[in-house]
């Protein structure tokens, strides 16, 4: 056991975490962590994690409760997700197999980046939509409730309103000036005297719950194809948007290209471009040289930030198999563990002296690289897990960019649509797909499940995965007192590494002892205090012994963990 954290005992922290309950939710409110031999679903908000277990308890599988979820926090958390936004869905069979579906948004047909604006919001922003198609696939091929059934709740929470949570009225609140200059989103998401809605109020979205209902009975071709295409396309045509009922029409959700890997003799696994599954298995594998026992955590931590500025540097390669098969092979890794430094202290001690440089000479840096192109770290994102009792288990991430996406809506539909064109993903090419930092990602011992996670939150989502699973398995905390550890992020500049920031939270992050151990080292540090800037996961650890989920929200968030009420005496619930 390290000093610093790992002085701690791992039992008083997962203790801890697992008293750990969102404040200030009021009816609302649930616990952050649930233990179930059933399943357990843990999304960004509490009701949509509800709806998840909701479809459990009706005997339904984890792709149900994780579509019911998905369109659920698309209603109740609408500043980081939207059915106009795009996703990525990572699903283990109850066999063992692993596959993925891609729902990311593209570049409309006969978009052409040489006349079109240079935007950060509004109409020329906007994409294809892949949510709903990523949703509707992983129903039709995994799931075993009527889409109507799992749908409900989604609809319920739209038509009859909910409470909106302090993070989700305050997110709300910083984009009102955008969202006024809409038509839409100024009805939907702003009060009849122009101000925003404040935690506590209701939030009722009716044109919202129609386009639902008619998903429901409709399926995709309902939006891509139907009325609510011919609505979009009208609405986009009048306001300088690009994107045309032919584009809505030619959509379909993808196959992923599952990528694996392996760290300390678990397997990893997760989805290659768009997503960045594969900077995250290379980001692992890099650390994976290191011994970390008998390193402090700080100097374990550098490692592990600088693994992740060397990974980034793989963000924009062409997306090709060959490429996948380079990236997340351990020979690569150990190539480029050769520019990680740690300090000579810990160098000696974990018998890595060729990699021991003094904390004079500075980290890693790839001077000389091509400039780094990565997304912005905007706080963004939404993620849910959800496992059943057969081993089914689902991680998905769902996004429209930046707070609020595109800040636009189309009168009479109720949603946001997300930000794809314009230069903030770097993409222009028609039929190109959104890359971003999304990645979800699972953990397997002997083809078992082992974790199911994924994260919100920019690029920075990459980091907070790694370092959650480095926490479980180098560690051994349990995943909730994972969670609640501090995190570091590289920062990184036009030719690599330029320093770390340091979550820096009074209660959970870094101590200043720490930041300064931190500089002692070479590192130039930024502490953050900010709550969650860095990455929100809500995920699920799989207990083999007793054959129980564990699920798991970012203490940094308003999440939460459900797992399905056990049924009555009479086959109903109590």
């Amino acid at each position: 056991m390290k000093p610093g954290i790992r002085a701690y005992s791992t039992t008083i922290l997962a203790v801890l975490a697992f008293a750990v309950v969102p404040l200030g939710l009021g009816a609302q409110s649930a616990p952050q962590v649930a233990r179930s031999a059933d399943g357990v679903v843990v999304a960004a908000q509490p009701l949509a994690a509800a709806a998840g277990a909701r479809m459990l308890e009706l005997g339904g599988n984890a792709a149900d409760a994780a579509v019911a979820a998905a369109f659920a926090i698309s209603v109740v958390e609408p500043s980081m997700n939207s059915i106009g936004g795009r996703n990525q869905i990572l699903i283990r069979t109850p066999d063992g197999g692993v596959a993925g579906i891609d729902g990311t948004t593209s570049v409309p047909l006969g978009y052409d980046p040489a006349t079109a604006p240079r935007a950060a919001y509004g109409y020329p922003t906007v994409g294809v939509p892949g949510s709903v198609a990523g949703l509707m696939r992983l129903h039709e091929e995994y799931g075993s409730l009527p889409l109507t059934t799992i749908m409900a709740p989604a609809i319920d929470y739209a038509a009859h309103g909910f409470r909106l949570l302090p993070g989700e009225a305050r997110r709300q609140a910083g984009s009102r000036d955008q969202v006024a200059e809409s038509e839409g989103a100024r009805r939907y998401y702003l009060k009849a005297d122009g101000s925003p809605y404040r935690p506590g109020d209701r939030l009722v979205q009716s044109d919202m719950a129609e386009t639902l209902r008619t998903i429901a009975l409709g399926g995709g071709d309902a939006f891509y194809r139907g009325e609510i295409a011919g609505r979009i396309a009208d609405d986009m045509a009048a306001n300088g948007g690009f994107l045309t009922r032919e584009a809505l029409a030619a959509y379909e959700a993808e196959d992923s290209r599952i990528v694996r890997g392996s760290y300390r003799g678990f397997e990893i696994v997760g989805s290659d471009i768009p997503a960045s599954g594969a900077i995250a298995i290379l980001a692992l594998q890099i650390a994976e040289v290191f011994d970390p026992d008998g390193m402090s955590d700080e100097a374990w931590a550098s490692v592990i930030a600088q693994s992740l500025a060397i990974a980034m540097t793989e963000y924009r390669r062409p997306s090709s198999d060959s490429s996948a098969v380079r990236v997340t092979s351990k020979a690569f890794a150990r190539e480029l563990a050769d520019q990680v430094r740690v300090p000579v202290e810990a160098a000696i001690e974990s018998g890595t002296e060729s990699w021991a440089t003094s904390g004079a000479a500075g980290p890693w840096s790839a001077a000389g690289a091509p400039a780094l192109e990565l997304p912005p770290e905007d706080g963004h994102t939404t993620h849910l897990s959800a496992a059943d009792g057969n081993g089914m288990a689902i991680a998905l991430t769902q996004t429209i960019g930046p707070g609020m996406g595109a800040k636009v809506a189309t009168p009479g539909l109720g949603f946001l649509y997300a930000v794809t064109l314009g230069g903030y993903l770097g993409i222009s090419e028609p039929g190109e797909r959104a890359r971003s930092g999304i990645t979800p990602f699972m953990v397997l011992d002997d083809g078992e499940p082992f974790l199911v996670l994924g994260a919100a939150g920019g690029i920075r989502i990459i980091s907070a995965v790694v370092q959650a699973v480095t926490r479980v398995i180098d560690d051994g905390l349990a995943l909730p007192a994972a969670l609640a550890a501090p995190r570091v992020h590289p920062d990184m500049g036009p030719d690599g590494l330029a320093g770390f920031s340091v979550e820096a939270g009074p209660e959970d992050g870094w101590s200043g002892t720490s930041v300064e151990e931190f500089r002692e080292m070479g590192f130039e540090i930024t502490p953050t205090p900010r709550q969650g800037a860095f990455g929100r996961i809500h995920g699920l650890q799989y207990d083999a012994a007793t054959r129980t989920w564990i699920g798991a929200a970012d203490p940094d968030w308003e999440g939460a963990a459900v797992a399905p009420r056990p049924a009555g005496p009479t086959g109903g619930r109590d």
